[in-house]
């Protein structure tokens, strides 16, 4: 089985947002808000078959997850 497609969207030092493979050397993408990030990662995500969308707070704890289609849904439910 392949490893699932995942970027995270987080807070940098300098107060701007970094879309991230995990274990990356480097953002894929740094946008000026959140929002920004979450819509390119997205873009990304399609763009590459889908995958998971995390999306850090600021606090560092994740506070949204989302599958991008045609992603690997862990979750049989709809929502």
């Amino acid at each position: 089985m392949t490893q699932p497609n995942k970027r995270t969207v987080q807070r940098r030092d300098d107060g701007n947002f970094e879309v991230r493979k995990p274990g990356g050397a480097r953002a894929s993408a740094v946008t000026r808000t959140q929002a920004e990030g979450i819509d390119r990662a997205r873009e990304i995500l399609r763009g590459d078959g889908g995958g998971e969308l995390a999306v850090r707070a600021l606090d560092g704890q994740i506070r949204q997850q989302d599958t991008i289609k045609p992603g690997n849904d862990p979750r049989s439910s709809k929502g």
